[in-house]
């Protein structure tokens, strides 16, 4: 049986006709029915709800309280237990085609950390923590996590920095590549995952998920990049936690959610299909890859 997912539901807002509002594109809610239900008749404007933020701030944006005034759903969040959001805004160009939403929730039972890390290329050559919400995995992960940076490369961030393209680690233990794999070890975080964050203001981004064993991130991730010859896409990664193991689908499968996969990777705008959401991972302004996630 799948355990209880650290991300509890993913939605997407895309631009009206007139390019002034976010209106609801789809989601995905696991159990949290009551908190979907109330999402789909909402709109948001430029600098409101947490769409809006990131809309404005022209990057991602982490809220770390579902709560009144800056969110408006903050009964039916806490209804489903869900405890902290990242906005996650998809341009192209300087254009918005969709704004991607992940809500997480976490106990003392059910630990997990979101993150947001951002290198200023005017004024460094790495990439530090610019906001991150740490719930039940305590204070000694979050002081290190604020006092560490990374160049391209190194550590779950810089190398989605330097790929510019999604990076899953399963295991965060020694010998993982993950520099705080010592401190992530002590407080139970054994899965994560980095991409690249699309934005307008020339800096670069990568948000980070951190959850531990007895709460996955997702219950399936799929990745999907373009081939060499850059004629399609195809899929590059896959994990189960049904199997807690890398997973590739079938030829009919892939085949099946192939020109699904493809219509969003072009028209940044995210779908669902078969339970999974499909949504565009930009690098600033410019697609890289396509990720799929099921709760």
């Amino acid at each position: 049986m799948i355990k209880k997912t650290f991300i509890r539901a993913i939605e997407f807002w895309v631009p009206d006709a007139r390019g002034t509002l976010l209106e609801f594109g789809g989601g995905l809610f696991g159990t949290a029915t009551r908190f979907g239900a109330n999402s789909r008749n909402l709109c948001f404007g430029r600098g409101e709800g947490l769409p809006g933020q990131a809309w404005e701030a022209g990057h991602p944006v982490i809220l770390h309280q579902l709560s009144a005034p800056m969110f408006r759903r903050e009964a039916s969040a806490r209804a489903n237990g869900l405890t902290c959001a990242m906005a996650l805004p998809i341009f192209q160009g300087d254009r918005l085609t969709s704004v991607v939403v992940l809500f997480c929730g976490d106990d003392q039972d059910h630990a997990g950390a979101i993150e947001l890390w951002q290198n200023n290329p005017v004024a460094n050559v790495d990439m530090e923590l610019l906001d991150g919400y740490y719930g039940s995995t305590g204070d000694t992960f979050e002081f290190l996590s604020r006092n560490t940076s990374f160049r391209a490369g190194t550590g779950l961030p810089g190398r989605a920095w330097a790929r510019r393209a999604p990076v899953f680690m399963p295991d965060l233990g020694r010998g993982s590549g993950f520099l705080r794999a010592d401190s992530a070890v002590q407080v139970g975080i054994n899965r994560g995952f980095a991409i690249p964050g699309s934005c307008t203001d020339g800096n670069h981004y990568v948000l980070a998920f951190l959850s531990a064993l007895a709460t996955p991130i997702a219950s399936q991730v799929d990745v999907w990049e373009p081939a060499v010859d850059a004629s399609k896409l195809v899929h590059s990664f896959g994990f189960s936690e049904a199997t807690g193991a890398p997973s590739t689908p079938s030829e009919d499968a892939q085949n099946l959610v192939g020109e699904l996969v493809q219509r969003v990777f072009s028209s940044g705008v995210p779908a669902v299909s078969a339970n999974t959401l499909y949504f565009p991972v930009s690098a600033q302004d410019r697609a890289t890859a396509v990720m799929g996630l099921a709760l």
